[in-house]
């Protein structure tokens, strides 16, 4: 499945949506009328390694992460407690491998906020996935509720 067609998912699937391309990484807000200057962040699609994070090594040909904010109980449902927040540069300690492609993993430097990661989902591990942007979205709904009050 190509990053592209996810993008295409999330404009089609969610309300409201803001979406930002920069520096290597697509990031999706919900921000209804853009009353706040992004929005609130539910998911990003990043593409190549960033400066403070390479774990996933996103330079291999084809390969990027499609990373989706989630609720501590549903983090917790998936992996169990979340890890502590890695030092600047570093990756949490999950004993999970941040390179597999096609699987759902903790992120690899926000897994401690209860955000997970898949690189390069097949079309199967995406429709698996497609709940957990659901929530995501939901929850961002919610804070943006609270933050425009």
């Amino acid at each position: 499945m190509h990053a592209d067609s996810i993008t295409e998912y999330m404009k089609n699937t969610f309300a409201d949506i803001h979406i930002v391309a920069a520096w290597g990484e697509t990031s999706f807000f919900y921000n209804p009328n853009r009353k706040l200057p992004r929005g609130i962040y539910f998911a990003t699609i990043k593409e190549k390694d960033g400066q403070n994070d390479r774990a996933s090594n996103l330079d291999r040909d084809g390969v990027y992460r499609l990373n989706i904010g989630i609720s501590k109980l549903t983090y917790r449902s998936l992996f169990g407690q979340q890890p502590s927040r890695p030092q600047a540069g570093g990756v949490v300690d999950t004993g999970h491998d941040f390179t597999s492609l096609d699987q759902l993993i903790p992120h690899p430097v926000y897994g401690w906020m209860s955000w997970v990661s898949v690189l390069s989902p097949s079309a199967a591990t995406f429709e698996a996935s497609k709940p957990l942007l659901s929530e995501a979205y939901s929850l961002a709904v919610r804070k943006f509720a609270y933050r425009k009050e």
